[in-house]
């Protein structure tokens, strides 16, 4: 350990790809590599098709930092209850893969690969059977902007169906206390990037901000709100289903409740606090002190729901961070290792998250009209963001265009 600094405790990152609950290793099979602008695809031909393109089916890369890693796509993909890859071939579909070159670059940049996978797919196609084009997590948001800026440029996507799958189209969350130890770290970190990045600062419902402390809609979401508006919000042409992978019921993780010790660090970082959101004004969302350079910082909210215990697709937020201060010697009490990352309410785009009646609402009792989605399904019990279930994967095939 240095003896001027504290360790670098940023070396992770909070990434999402779509998950196994118990994963078997799978052998990703041979394919072709297009080569896109910002990104690649890797594309995988659907059975008994007689070579070619004819059904495709674009799924793209969520969140995370740096060049999308599609074996590890295709193992979420494959490796769980469901080969969701394999029964789209065996059904004569062609499975794209969809990877940027940056996958915490600003959405309007991923969009233009999602749009120049699009129109390669059309292009090469043999026969006229519409797209299917969607994607996990931000891979959704990405791919529902370049849809709609197609429509807006007048230019057929020919997509008959799209799809999101815990996708935050109200908006993430990421305690902001967490958020802001990114930056207490003292050293340039990966962590602090990604926190940092265009992507975060488009997708996260509130954000931390490094250079002046305050908690709030960053400017760049603010920013592509607008530009979503803009081209019309969401495509108009395709179908559009979406995909929870939290509850529906308004019930989220009911042993997270508000106020208390999430994870607390000694030995590095010593008393180091994070807490569970609660509501209120001037609540401790994080107490954060490091010996070396000495410094210390309470992190408080105000307004507020109780988001880490909401409906919703959970993140192993606290337990990725202990796992990391306790490989660099730290002595973590980690009490809570999950949180909700996306809101259910938000995946299916029924209400925004800013009120705690929005944000618990009990989805199932609400009209169908109220989403922005011709059709949603939400997950039956509380599953990991982007976890590809039976449950859903099933609810998926049943609704792809013939």
């Amino acid at each position: 350990m240095s003896e001027t600094a504290e360790p670098n405790a940023g070396t992770f990152t909070l990434g999402a790809p779509p998950t196994a609950a118990s994963p078997t290793a799978v052998t990703v099979p041979d394919h072709e590599e297009w080569p896109l602008p910002n990104g690649f695809a890797w594309v995988f031909p659907g059975e008994g098709d007689g070579g070619g393109i004819r059904r495709p089916v674009i799924m793209a890369d969520g969140f995370n930092l740096g060049r999308s890693e599609l074996d590890k796509l295709y193992q979420g993909l494959e490796g769980g209850e469901f080969p969701l890859v394999s029964e789209l071939r065996r059904r004569g579909r062609d499975v794209i893969l969809l990877g940027f070159d940056e996958r915490s670059a600003s959405i309007l940049t991923n969009a233009e690969t999602a749009t120049a996978a699009i129109m390669r797919a059309s292009a090469e196609q043999l026969g006229d059977a519409r797209l299917v084009v969607g994607g996990f997590s931000m891979g959704g948001i990405v791919t529902r902007y370049a849809l709609a800026r197609l429509e807006m440029q007048r230019m057929d996507h020919r997509t008959g169906l799209y799809f999101s799958w815990d996708s935050p189209h109200r908006g993430a969350s990421i305690p902001v206390g967490v958020q802001a130890f990114a930056y207490f770290i003292p050293f340039p970190n990966d962590f602090a990037k990604q926190m940092n990045s265009p992507a975060a600062r488009q997708m996260l419902w509130r954000h931390y901000d490094k250079d002046t402390g305050k908690i709030g809609v960053a400017p760049e979401r603010t920013e592509f709100l607008a530009e979503l508006e803009r081209v019309g919000d969401w495509p108009r042409i395709p179908r559009l289903l979406g995909l929870a992978n939290g509850r529906g019921d308004g019930v989220g993780l009911p042993e997270v409740k508000p106020g208390e010790v999430a994870l607390r660090v000694d030995g590095i970082y010593p008393g180091t606090t994070f807490y569970t959101q609660a509501q209120g004004d001037d609540v401790t969302a994080a107490y954060l002190n490091r010996r070396l350079p000495q410094a210390e910082k309470t992190i408080t909210t105000n307004g507020f729901p109780e988001l880490d215990g909401a409906p919703g697709g959970t993140l192993h937020t606290y337990e990725i961070l202990a796992e990391t201060l306790r490989k660099l010697g730290g002595t973590v009490d980690l009490r809570h290792e999950d949180v909700c990352f996306v809101p259910s309410v938000s995946a299916v785009a029924v209400r925004d998250i800013e009120k705690q009646s929005d944000l618990y609402v009990n989805i199932d009792e609400l009209s169908p009209d109220e989403s922005e989605f011709d059709d949603f399904v939400l997950s039956s019990t509380t599953t990991p963001h982007t976890a590809v279930s039976e449950e859903l994967c099933t609810w998926l095939l049943d609704r792809l265009p013939d």
